[in-house]
């Protein structure tokens, strides 16, 4: 692997946590927003549907990715999500009205659309035939931009303010910025993994297809949901006190980072099983886990939420690795963009939902439920994806050495 291929790998990882980290913010950033006589009022529930536009903006702009990228390039949209991004959570640290907010909220999530399309694409195409580490070591340093989003955030509102909770990471993304702007083009990578990518029979390309997006919109709705609540969960579960903010947030931190340690050994397992094989078992745990979140107190809910977020993580490394596996590399980008549309649609239900159930029954048990109810899909997604040992050895595909299913 050359120096430019690593050098690009870092910079998508980083790009990765980022992305996650900035639709996460808000969140936290909104326990000390809410505020008798504030600019943007003190309730939680409202406040929290400003991010509608957000998540919104991000499924619809990831949407145009792969016929911008045939056009533009990927480096050169790359470049546009880091300055764009930067720019966009600068703003929403700025913003004085709650239009302000929501406006600048709902730029953000159009510039972060483009990094799971075109990043994912080009992560790929760089790991060769090694998909599932890459693909699992991307899922951890987005899933600690995830677990650090919490922490991070209250640490910034305690000692400054709110603002300061996305004018720091806006810094971060411009920096970032300027380094891939220096890194070399590696365009040579893509065109060596169209070459070699094997003859997949139709039928199964189409299943495969099927099922990423039914899980797209399950998963969007899931993953969402759950990283937009585990911080207020942990705050209504640990103490409401102001002065347990922190607390809070390190609690929400330390159970999202057993989502990071799921994804690293997830991609592993990958490497050496056939997909369905790693994601049935976390398919089917995942519903009672939402369950059991939904009524542990106090303490006890963080080790389950830690097990929630070790099979919610973990599903996304599968399902990124689905594409590597059955979608041809020239098509990928298309994929993700049509993919990551539908999911991030469902995601964009997640925090009107979570205010609403929040604000109609006082706690975040009723989304848990909800969340349980919606992750029966995945599980109907897991039974019917194939399960074909030609993932692992691609050669027998052209061989016909294994009779189909």
């Amino acid at each position: 692997m050359s120096t430019s291929t690593r050098a690009q790998i870092v910079l998508v990882n980083a790009a990765h946590g980022l992305t996650h980290y900035s639709l996460l913010i808000l969140p936290t950033a909104v326990l000390s927003m809410a505020a008798p006589g504030g600019a943007f009022g003190a309730d939680y529930g409202r406040i929290l549907a400003l991010a509608t536009g957000m998540f919104l903006c991000y499924g619809l702009f990831s949407l145009p990715q792969g016929w911008l990228a045939a056009r533009i390039g990927r480096r050169a949209l790359m470049a546009v999500f880091f300055f764009g991004a930067a720019a966009a959570l600068a703003a929403t640290g700025a913003a004085a009205t709650p239009l302000m907010l929501a406006l600048a909220l709902a730029a953000s999530g159009a510039f972060v659309a483009i990094y799971h399309p075109v990043g994912t694409a080009l992560l790929i195409e760089a790991a060769a035939d090694r998909p599932g580490r890459a693909i699992g070591i991307n899922g951890v340093c987005g899933n600690v931009g995830v677990a650090l989003a919490p922490v991070i955030t209250a640490f910034l509102a305690v000692q400054a303010s709110w603002r300061a909770g996305f004018l720091v990471p806006a810094g971060a993304l411009f920096l970032l910025g300027f380094a891939w702007l220096r890194v070399p083009s590696v365009d040579a990578v893509a065109r060596r993994a169209q070459a070699t990518f094997p003859p997949i029979p139709r039928h199964l390309v189409r299943r495969a297809v099927i099922v990423l997006l039914l899980i797209a919109v399950a998963s969007g709705v899931v993953f969402n949901a759950f990283t937009v609540l585990i911080p207020k969960l942990m705050q209504e579960r640990l103490g409401h006190s102001p002065a347990l903010l922190p607390l809070a947030g390190a609690a929400a931190t330390v159970a999202t980072l057993c989502g990071a340690v799921s994804q690293l050994t997830v991609g592993r397992m990958i490497d050496r099983m056939t997909l369905r094989r790693v994601f049935l078992p976390m398919a089917v745990a995942l519903v009672p886990s939402l369950l059991l979140l939904a009524v542990a107190p106090g303490w006890a809910a963080v080790p389950v939420a830690g097990l929630v977020a070790a099979t919610v993580f973990g599903q996304v490394t599968v399902n990124e690795t689905m594409a590597a596996r059955y979608i041809a590399p020239a098509l990928r980008v298309r994929l993700y963009s049509v993919r990551f549309f539908f999911g991030f649609l469902g995601a964009a239900a997640a925090p009107p939902l979570v205010g609403l159930l929040d604000d109609r029954t006082g706690s975040l048990a009723a989304s848990l439920l909800v969340l349980a109810g919606c992750s029966t899909l995945t599980l109907g997604c897991a039974l019917f994806f194939p399960d074909r040992p030609e993932e692992l050895r691609p050669e027998l595909w052209a061989a016909g050495a294994i009779p189909a299913e």
